[in-house]
């Protein structure tokens, strides 16, 4: 995690702009691809799974959510879901 009060401030923007994420095309096919998803929408998989993150941080443009051995990247600019991978964030 990051320095103390990085993630609660990260966690509250990011959650707090939950309505504004979406993905490119390419990257709901990625996103199904790396998580193996049977999903018409992924980018509303990611809101879901985000929304019950325990552990969002911010590093530079992105925020990294990780919940249910996944991560999940966003870009801070723009909210777009950028890809997401099994595992976690602490390696």
């Amino acid at each position: 995690m990051g320095k103390k009060g990085l993630k609660t401030m990260a966690e509250n923007d990011l959650i707090a702009n939950l309505d504004k994420l979406h993905t490119t095309a390419l990257g709901a096919e990625r996103i199904r691809k790396n998580l193996s998803l049977d999903t018409d929408d992924p980018a509303k998989w990611c809101k879901l799974k985000i929304a019950t993150a325990t552990d969002i941080i911010r590093k530079g443009k992105n925020w990294y959510a990780s919940v249910d051995g996944c991560v999940i990247t966003v870009n801070a600019g723009n909210f777009s879901i950028i890809t997401a991978h099994k595992g976690d964030q602490s390696k």
